[in-house]
C-alpha cells in the first residue's frame, strides 16, 4: 500500500474510504485538451503519484477498456463516456427539465439549456433547440469556465459573501475575448448587478459571437439547483431586443418547474 492511501481525506472515516478508486478517478481526469497522451511518468507528476503507482493504475484501467496504449504513451477510450452517460440517464433532474426546455426552444427558436455547478465550471446537462452550425452552443456533457458564461455569472452571484470572496480570491480570471471581465473590481461590480436584477446576460467573454441570458432554477424549497440558459449568436439583435424576447419565457418557465423539482 502507498504511503499516502493509509490516512482518509477530512471528512470520512478511514473505514470508509477507498483510496484506490479515488486515485483511479484522478488518472482518469489528468487527462485533458492539454495531455491527450501521457507516459507513465506525466501521468504521476499530474496526480501526485509515483510513476509506478500511476502505471498499475493505468494498466488496470486500460484492461478495464477505459484507457489504450502503445506501450509507452496512454490515452482514454470512448468508453470513458459512459461514466458521463449513467449520469445524464440516472440523474432526476435532466430528465425532469427535458419539456420545459422544449417550451423555450420552441417560444424562443433559441437553444435552451439546463446548466449546473461542477467547481469553478459550468455542465450542460440537458439541451434542446434548432440545430445550427456545430460552431453555435454547447454539446451536452460541455464544461465551460463559469465567470464566461451566463449561466456561470448568475450561480456564482448567488453564493453567499462568504463563498463568492473566497472565490474571487483564490481563483485568477482568464481572458478569452477583449470583453472577458478580467478584473476582480469588474467582476465584483458585475455580480452585484446580477444579484439585483436575479438574472444574467453574457455577451462575448467566452466566444465573439456569442450571447448568453439565464435564469435561476429553483426547487420547492427555494433552493438554487441549476440555472435555465438560453445561448444566441449575437448580431441578428440588440441586447436589449434579446432579453425583451427571451428573459419572460426563461422566468416563465422556471417558476413552472418549482413545484416538480
Amino acid at each position: 500500500m502507498d504511503a499516502e492511501e493509509t490516512t482518509a481525506p477530512a471528512g470520512l472515516d478511514k473505514r470508509d474510504w477507498i483510496a484506490g478508486l479515488e486515485r483511479g478517478v484522478s488518472i482518469i481526469e489528468a487527462f485533458d485538451d492539454a495531455h491527450p497522451r501521457m507516459t507513465a511518468s506525466q501521468a504521476g507528476q499530474r496526480t501526485g503519484m509515483t510513476r509506478t503507482a500511476a502505471r498499475r493504475y493505468l494498466l488496470t484501467l486500460q484492461h478495464m477498456g477505459y484507457v489504450a496504449s502503445d506501450g509507452k504513451l496512454f490515452w482514454l477510450t470512448p468508453r470513458v463516456l459512459r461514466l458521463g452517460r449513467s449520469y445524464l440517464e440516472s440523474a432526476r433532474l435532466p430528465r425532469i427539465v427535458q419539456p420545459f426546455l422544449q417550451r423555450v426552444a420552441a417560444g424562443t427558436s433559441e437553444i435552451a439549456y439546463l446548466s449546473v455547478m461542477d467547481g469553478d465550471e459550468v455542465v450542460y446537462v440537458a439541451r434542446n433547440g434548432p440545430n445550427r452550425s456545430m460552431s453555435t452552443g454547447y454539446v451536452l456533457g460541455a464544461r465551460v469556465p463559469a465567470q464566461v458564461t451566463a449561466a456561470g455569472l448568475l450561480m456564482l452571484a448567488l453564493r453567499s459573501d462568504e463563498e463568492l470572496a473566497q472565490w474571487l480570491a483564490s481563483r485568477p480570471l482568464q481572458v478569452f475575448t477583449p470583453h472577458t471581465i478580467a478584473s476582480t473590481e469588474r467582476m465584483q461590480l458585475e455580480i452585484a448587478r446580477i444579484r439585483a436584477q436575479g438574472w444574467s446576460l453574457s455577451e462575448q467573454q467566452l466566444d465573439l459571437n456569442s450571447r448568453g441570458i439565464a435564469v435561476p432554477l429553483r426547487d420547492r424549497h427555494g433552493v438554487l439547483v441549476g440555472a435555465l440558459n438560453i445561448t444566441m449568436p449575437m448580431g441578428h439583435e440588440s441586447s436589449e431586443d434579446a432579453v425583451a424576447r427571451v428573459l419572460p419565457v426563461l422566468r416563465e418557465t422556471a417558476q413552472a418547474m418549482r413545484n416538480m423539482i
